[in-house]
């Protein structure tokens, strides 16, 4: 029979996927002995089974009665006595941490009767009415589904009336009056009273949070952190402790390390007379962990006995909630903290240095991405003017966008390509979409655990929480800060969420230190150590090679210093621009052999320099050239842009020029309907004589230039768009001849493996054959993925992807990570049946694939010798490719 519910002491950390994480943790927490309210967690299995029928699943209201009944027992009373009331609170707590998504109600088990037991058993009336109305707040909002900005109002209100800032000045009397304001509320909103027996409000609250796991804010979340749907979320029922019993009480988060910058000291927020949904929500601004020391120097002295020993038990940064409860600490959640990017190599170096992870687990611990977040550019602080406004620096970077002051305005000018900064008195889990497309988030409360810093965090966006001297004015759409300057929404501002600063206007920007690390090699400060130390060790044991995809010298130099091992992708299309456009008209238009062979002629020697540059930047290095792939139109000026000069100068009474009509019949003559499949790559090559010959000279001649200077050139030539065997046979013929040609006339033998890019299925489908004629393979998965799914890229992400998206049938962009059902299986098949045809086939990737992270970790198992990527995205691909190669190995180890 299966079991559906877990008291804590059944349970520990590695049963997260049935318990979730909150649940595994606080049965871990248990088993060590830290202090931790009794309770018991219902499973991510009952979550499902609900979730598919509707219904509860059979036996479990018989296992949450039992586990209550053991609850009731060990604390000596029942749940809502009237006259000594057992209150539980009930959490969510799905199998990955996602903070304010999900549902939480606190004070189950107080009703009319026993709300003043509880008072007469606490000795405090004001206690007992507060808790009473955040019950009545919590279930009127989450199980009844009443607009929790009505109960905001209807206590803005009361707190207005009475001339008070915020809700500590309320008396008993005033709650008392609340309560009654709420439950009437509740009925008026619902047409149902709040339910008086606390076993369904038990009952209920756990139903509303299996029912919050499909809400939208849940669901926006999993998309954006690609969390499955299918996971569901487990229950946490726990006995209440209260941190607003007075000022020897109050709630806490707390962090073993500072998330935002890695250091190795105590980092958090504390409110004392608060419950701990009050500290996350920013609704009151919370004191520096550091107080507590102050205010009850033995609670702060065992939470640091208890921070230490969850670091050394979890071996990494640690995030915990706690109450104190007239002097006693309770320790309500942990888990592994969320952390910036900055914070996520500091940290995983820091634990490698004393010991408590391996060099390797450290390298697992960082990524890519949060390694691209430190390369972004941060404010110039010499050179910005005087600041605006000051807060707390929640989580680092620099942003600038338009000030907006709601969540939907923040989304229609994001999806319309501004950049936008949410700015709010502070943020709720309701602010999710706004968050997600603003450059940054800017609260006047809340501290470095709010839900804004701790959401911000988690989605590496710049955050600036308290910034208590802004006046902030969401109706009238603007805020004032304390020196009378009035932002209004639109106006432009630049946040530094390293300092927690604000500016008017778009602030100066300078390299970040690891961008500086990058250019120059100078290995200077902790964080530069840190990410060195982890690209160092992720070099040492990758097998996955990594390139750049570069055009030209510069560009091959920047690669080289980023870490790139060669170049994968040099795009030859790119040296016909600018004045050289000229040169290709000329070949177009050419009327005689003599003709195309003069506009050839001029092309070549310039051609040939910018190969040269190139050889010289990636000496000793293999350069991989591919031949002129884009369609010759491309080349030429727009149609529209033609035709309508010419009719103007007709309109005008003026003949038009003799080389416009000249390009238009061209154009015309050229024009395609889909030209990105029509002629282009291996297909130009082959129809437009001498342009292939050209260019294999003009590098055949760039590498003997290097090897009479001293170089090593590695030239490999990439022939692409290849659909048969035939054509590449015939590029072949072409590319030897060149190449014995410029041999013969130097004195020097040249030699270049020639390969080919796999772009078109039918290519990878008959890999086999096509290996015959093909030194390497390289994939171009742009296209790939283009012809695979029978997209154009350029026009379907704006149609229709983000509907696609939003039904669940992309978790994510197939242009952005590779498809591995698909364009992954393709580029299996073409290994395969490669290697099989020649077992010494290279094969790589070049397309955007070769930079994303979960793609490198898919072409590493898929047996690719290396990746090509953007020379900015090498050391990403570096990173990712260590990591892969330790994925790889702890599963042959698992084997």
């Amino acid at each position: 029979m299966v079991q559906y519910v877990y008291e804590f002491a059944e349970g520990n950390r590695d049963m997260a996927d049935l318990l979730g994480g909150k649940g595994a943790n606080l049965a871990e927490m248990t088993r060590l002995g830290l202090p931790v309210p009794p309770g018991f967690t219902v499973t991510t299995d009952a979550c499902r089974a609900f979730l598919a029928t509707g219904t509860e699943p059979d036996g479990l209201a018989d296992e949450i009665a039992d586990c209550l009944g053991v609850l009731e027992r060990s604390a000596g009373r029942r749940l809502g006595q009237p006259d000594d009331p057992l209150l539980l609170s009930v959490r969510s707590g799905a199998r990955f941490s996602m903070p304010g998504m999900m549902e939480t109600i606190l004070d189950i088990g107080l009703t009319d009767d026993s709300v003043r037991g509880l008072a007469k058993v606490s000795g405090s009336e004001r206690f007992a009415w507060d808790s009473y109305r955040r019950l009545l707040q919590m279930f009127g909002s989450t199980v009844m589904g009443v607009d929790p900005a009505l109960f905001e109002a209807a206590l803005t209100r009361l707190k207005d009336s009475l001339n008070y800032r915020d809700d500590l000045h309320l008396d008993a009397p005033d709650l008392a009056r609340l309560v009654e304001t709420y439950k009437n509320l509740i009925s008026g909103e619902t047409g149902k009273d709040f339910p008086q027996d606390p076993t369904e409000q038990l009952r209920r609250s756990i139903r509303a949070v299996f029912e919050s796991w499909n809400g939208q804010r849940a669901r926006l979340y999993r998309r954006r952190e690609h969390i499955s749907d299918t996971l569901g979320t487990a229950v946490n029922v726990q006995r209440m402790v209260f941190g607003n019993l007075g000022p020897d009480s109050g709630s806490g988060v707390a962090f073993t390390r500072d998330p935002a910058t890695g250091r190795r000291r105590p980092y958090g927020d504390y409110l004392p007379n608060a419950q701990g949904e009050d500290v996350v929500a920013g609704i009151r601004n919370t004191v520096p962990l550091t107080d507590l020391e102050r205010l009850d120097p033995t609670s702060y002295a065992q939470l640091r006995d208890h921070l230490e020993a969850l670091e050394g038990h979890y071996r990494d940064l640690c995030d915990v909630e706690f109450t104190i409860e007239r002097g006693t600490l309770w320790m309500l959640q942990t888990r592994v903290g969320k952390r910036t990017a900055e914070a996520a190599f500091a940290i995983a170096a820091g634990l490698a240095e004393e010991g408590l992870i391996t060099h390797d687990e450290a390298l697992a611990r960082v990524s890519g991405d949060e390694a691209a977040r430190l390369m972004f550019p941060r404010f110039d602080t010499a050179a910005v003017g005087e600041a605006l406004a000051h807060g707390i620096p929640a989580s680092p970077g620099a942003a600038v966008g338009a000030a907006v002051f709601d969540c939907a305005e923040a989304v229609r000018r994001a999806a319309a390509g501004e950049k936008v900064v949410l700015v709010r008195q502070e943020t709720t889990p309701d602010d999710l979409p706004g968050m997600v497309a603003a450059q940054a988030v800017l609260t006047s409360r809340g501290g470095k655990t709010s839900h804004a810093a701790v959401v911000a965090r988690g989605m590496g966006k710049v955050c600036v929480c308290g910034a208590e001297d802004l006046v902030i004015d969401p109706p009238g759409r603007r805020c004032t800060t304390a020196g009378g300057v009035t932002i209004e929404e639109g106006m432009v501002i630049s946040v530094d969420g390293s300092t927690g600063t604000l500016y008017a206007g778009v602030a100066p920007l300078v390299d970040s230190e690891v961008m500086r690390y990058f250019e120059t090699g100078e290995r200077s400060g902790e964080l530069v150590d840190a990410v060195a130390r982890a690209l160092d060790r992720a070099d040492a044991v990758r097998r996955l090679g990594v390139r750049a995809n570069a055009d030209t010298p510069e560009d091959a130099a920047r690669a080289r210093r980023f870490g790139a091992e060669g170049i994968g992708l040099c795009r030859t299309e790119h040296m016909f621009l600018g004045d050289r456009r000229k040169l290709v008209e000329a070949m177009i238009l050419a009327h005689t052999d003599a003709d195309r062979v003069r506009a050839l002629d001029a092309l070549l020697p310039l051609q040939r320099q910018d190969f040269i540059g190139i050889l010289e930047a990636m000496d000793g290095l293999p350069v991989t050239i591919r031949l002129l792939d884009p369609p010759l139109h491309e080349f030429l000026p727009d149609r529209t842009e033609l035709s309508v000069r010419i009719a103007t100068a007709e309109a005008q009474g003026n003949p038009p020029s003799a080389h416009d009509a000249e390009l238009l019949a061209a154009v015309n003559r050229m024009h395609e309907e889909n030209p990105m499949l029509g002629l282009r790559g291996v297909r130009l090559g082959l129809v437009a004589p001498g342009l292939t010959a050209m260019q294999v000279r003009a590098l055949a001649e760039a590498i003997v230039e290097r090897k009479r200077a001293g170089g090593d050139p590695r030239a490999e030539i990439m022939v692409p768009l290849i659909d048969a065997v035939e054509e590449l046979r015939l590029v072949r013929e072409e590319v030897d001849e060149t190449l014995a040609a410029v041999s013969e006339a130097s004195g020097m033998a040249v030699r270049c493996p020639v390969g080919t890019m796999i772009e078109l299925p039918r290519a990878a489908l008959t890999a086999g054959q096509i290996a015959q004629e093909a030194a390497f393979f390289s994939f171009g998965t742009n296209d790939l993925t283009q012809t695979t799914w029978g997209y154009s890229r350029d026009d379907v992400e704006a149609a229709f992807f983000s509907a696609y998206l939003d039904k669940g049938i992309f978790k994510v962009s197939p242009f952005e990570t590779i498809d591995p059902e698909g364009v992954g299986r393709l580029v299996r098949i073409a290994v395969a049946e490669g290697r099989a045809a020649r077992p010494d086939l290279k094969v790589g990737v070049c397309g955007e694939h070769g930079g994303d992270p979960a793609s490198v970790h898919f072409f590493h198992a898929a047996d690719l010798d290396y990746v090509s990527c953007s020379p900015f995205r090498v050391p990403v691909a570096r990173l990712e490719a260590g990591r892969a190669a330790l994925t790889d190995t702890e599963a042959s180890d698992s084997r």
